[in-house]
């Protein structure tokens, strides 16, 4: 019984190919595979570069979303203190008013109660 190693077989395998085969033969898929290896890490690094690209758009688009709304809140805090400025401001008007207006005195208020308008109009000057 002969018992054979792996690397035995595997070398007449080899051998029995190259003397089927040319050694061109064996040179041209050596180098097909070394294409394939090229062509596929090239392949890889445009991905890669495409990839990294997109990203870095994406990330841009997040900063200018974001400067923007960063602009647009400080713009709402301004008009919100405007208002509130503007309320403060009414209010006291309507408190100063309320003391010299007649017809928040007037007990014929307490029975019957004039139109809006119409009160706000017999007020002005």
């Amino acid at each position: 019984m002969s018992e054979r190693s792996p690397s035995a077989s595997s070398s007449n395998h080899r051998s029995a190919h190259n003397s089927s085969g040319s050694d061109a033969d064996v040179l041209s898929q050596g180098s097909d595979v070394c294409d394939r290896k090229v062509r596929r890490r090239e392949k890889n690094r445009v991905a890669a570069q495409r990839s990294r690209k997109k990203q870095t758009q994406k990330a841009d688009k997040l900063h200018e979303e974001y400067e923007s709304l960063e602009q647009e809140n400080a713009s709402l805090k301004k008009e919100i203190g405007k208002l509130t400025d503007e309320l403060k401001h009414l209010s006291q008007m309507l408190k100063d008013h309320e003391q010299i207006c007649p017809y928040l005195h007037c007990p014929v208020n307490y029975v019957t109660v004039p139109r809006i308008s119409e009160a706000v109009a017999s007020c002005l000057p």
